[in-house]
């Protein structure tokens, strides 16, 4: 058997639906910022519990326009994590600003007792990053934030749906950004993104960015970017919002099935699942002894495993600038070590399940 880590083959088996609503787009030759594109803001928003949502090219976009929103530039400073994807620090960096990193914590988020002592009088964002699904302590960053006058946007690329307290992925900050790409949950057919935010003055401000800084047709209020979410696009992102609580519900009876299936196993640590949170699981993540030993099993056994990521960003190339060194984040450095994504998706069989299961017991038995 073969158990792929990637879905897309099966997700859109069936499209005629689809393609019939993009027949609708092409008659009116409605291709840049189409009616789709503001029917999906409106219900996006609503899912997430926003006042406001914009539909952008991608997540990095949602991320740079987030900051570029704020005023963020040369000499500020973005606190984030060095566990996370590229773009995270990319977006910041093509500010011009100076990414800023703290330790994770054992749920492999921002470590919230680190974040005061990287406070300087440049500092101007907090970035956490909701990853893998699961969502970090708002309420704290929130709180820090405030007292210290700082903005706070939600790297929400990987967590839509993900809940604290009640409370969605993306409505905690002053924006909330989110990837469409098409491995996340909520995906498209190529790239997409949208940005969340309850302040009159971003959404405003994000409609601009968006669009070259254009009002109307004539009237250029700034010069600015072309990001806009594709009103193809927004069309495959319509449908698969319809389908984003069985995605959900799905991927966490999955979730729930590995750790029974993997809890009695002492070389393998299974995160913490606080039951204040709803955890989306964009991926499944476990801690493993002799991590790079069981991925060549699995590999060799037909179960498509991954490293996310085997190299924390602090130590890539393009951070030198930066200074920092390892031993820097000793807790994202050993579980960069360890750590390992298991196959995990709504298309997934009862059968496939099991075997991933059944080859991870087997190889430490």
């Amino acid at each position: 058997m073969k158990v792929e880590f990637s879905y897309l083959k099966r997700q859109f088996g069936e499209i005629d639906e689809i393609i019939q609503d993009i027949r609708n787009v092409v008659s009116r030759g409605d291709y840049t910022l189409g009616r789709e594109v503001k029917e999906f803001e409106e219900k996006f928003a609503a899912f997430c519990g926003t006042l406001y949502a914009v539909g952008v090219n991608s997540g990095t976009d949602a991320l740079f326009l987030s900051m570029k929103a704020m005023g963020i530039g040369p000499g500020d400073e973005v606190i984030t994590v060095p566990y996370t994807f590229f773009a995270t620090v990319g977006a910041i960096v093509a500010t011009g600003a100076k990414p800023v990193f703290v330790d994770i914590n054992d749920e492999y988020l921002m470590d919230v007792d680190k974040i005061e002592a990287a406070i300087t009088k440049r500092t101007k964002v907090i970035l956490p990053v909701q990853w893998a699904g699961n969502i970090c302590d708002m309420g704290m960053i929130m709180n820090i934030a405030s007292y210290h006058k700082l903005d706070i946007i939600e790297d929400a690329c990987q967590s839509v749906g993900a809940l604290l307290n009640g409370k969605m992925a993306g409505s905690f900050g002053n924006t909330g950004a989110f990837s469409m790409h098409p491995l996340k949950n909520l995906n498209v057919w190529g790239d997409g993104g949208a940005i969340t935010t309850n302040c009159r003055f971003f959404y405003e401000k994000l409609l601009l960015l968006r669009n070259h800084g254009i009002e109307g047709r004539n009237i250029c209020r700034e010069y600015a970017y072309n990001s806009r979410l594709h009103t193809i696009q927004a069309v495959v992102a319509l449908h698969a919002l319809k389908n984003l609580d069985f995605v959900t519900n799905k991927r966490i009876e999955i979730a729930h099935y590995y750790d029974e299936s993997f809890k009695n196993i002492s070389q393998l640590k299974i995160p913490s699942r606080s039951v204040h949170k709803k955890h989306v699981f964009h991926l499944y993540i476990l801690l493993a002894e002799n991590r790079d030993g069981l991925l060549h099993w699995l590999l060799d056994n037909g179960v498509d495993a991954k490293i996310h990521y085997p190299t924390p960003l602090h130590l890539q190339p393009a951070s030198a600038f930066l200074g920092y060194r390892e031993g820097n984040f000793p807790v994202c450095e050993s579980q960069a070590r360890s750590i390992i994504s298991l196959p995990l998706h709504q298309h997934l069989t009862d059968e496939e399940i099991k075997f991933v299961a059944d080859k991870v017991i087997q190889f430490y038995r």
